[in-house]
């Protein structure tokens, strides 16, 4: 019997005025919800960063860098900036009227807010410009070799490139100071004997510069390769007039030929010969000397000589 007045108050406390109960109770949620959702907050978030330039027209161009993206912080409601993102802020979109403007402002109303937020701040606040003369200058073509052609071939002389120059427009000073615009290197790896041509690629400047052509056309030639070997102070031999004698009676010999063959060439396989056929008993006459090597080029020195009988 004790326990019945505490079992009574507490039946009375749950289940007395159940109405006004689930009032109040419901009128808290309210109270709580409406307290948090006017809580300010606040969020930083990261907006592109669009310019729009002068025409091309201009005489001038931009040289100084622009920032891809801007720190945009903003405050409000939290139930608001909860939902907020970057892109539905846009973007900053900078209207660079002329090439004379220095300066340039970020401004809260350059991008989208939604009501009751407001920017507390923007980094940067403002960019700096800086601009240079547009100027056009020709530029010679390099091009370079890469790979080995196929065993005893060699690239031979240089690459030719068509057009030699391109033409390379930009900022007065990155322009002046460029030597040459590169082409993607031309690969000659396993080509044997011939001539080849290719439409190559050139490398994307650097900077705000521009090329009037994407490609060239590269040549290269292909040949067997050759080695040289000189010989000194050989006898010249005067066939046709027995009693003939040549003026100098030596000269010197240089054989340009394949590698193997140079490799396995003697002296006495080498023989400047001039031929008389003139029949008269004597006379004399400047004649041209001849030297006979399979698979060699001769190249002799002096190439002529007085012949006297």
């Amino acid at each position: 019997m004790s326990n019945a007045p505490a079992a009574v108050w507490f039946r009375e406390a749950f289940f007395k005025d159940m109405g006004l109960k689930a009032l109040s109770f419901v009128c808290a949620l309210a109270v709580y919800a409406l307290v948090h959702g006017v809580q300010e907050a606040q969020r930083t978030f990261s907006v592109d960063l669009v310019a729009l330039t002068p025409q091309a027209a201009s005489n001038r161009i931009l040289t100084s860098p622009l920032p891809p993206r801007v720190r945009v912080t903003v405050h409000g409601p939290k139930n608001i900036l909860d939902d907020l993102h970057s892109d539905d802020l846009g973007t900053f979109q900078v209207k660079l009227k002329n090439s004379t403007d220095t300066r340039v402002s970020l401004l809260p109303d350059m991008i989208h807010l939604p009501t009751g937020a407001k920017v507390d701040q923007i980094d940067p606040p403002y960019i700096d410009l800086t601009w240079e003369e547009r100027i056009t200058r020709d530029v010679p073509v390099q091009v370079s070799v890469v790979g080995t052609p196929a065993p005893g071939f060699v690239v031979k002389g240089a690459l030719d490139a068509f057009p030699a120059v391109v033409r390379v427009t930009g900022p007065k000073n990155a322009v002046t100071t460029l030597q040459h615009a590169r082409a993607e290197a031309f690969d000659v790896a396993g080509l044997t004997e011939g001539k080849y041509t290719r439409q190559l690629p050139l490398d994307r400047p650097i900077g705000r510069l521009d090329y009037d052509l994407e490609a060239i056309s590269i040549s290269a030639e292909i040949a067997r390769e050759i080695a040289e070997r000189p010989f000194q102070k050989l006898r010249v031999a005067v066939v046709g007039q027995p009693k003939a004698k040549a003026s100098p009676q030596e000269v010197d010999v240089r054989l340009v030929c394949p590698p193997e063959v140079v490799r396995s060439l003697r002296p006495e396989q080498v023989i400047p010969i001039v031929s008389v056929d003139s029949k008269e008993p004597q006379g004399s006459m400047s004649l041209p000397i001849t030297v006979r090597v399979d698979r060699c080029e001769a190249h002799i020195a002096p190439d002529h000589v007085v012949v006297r009988w």
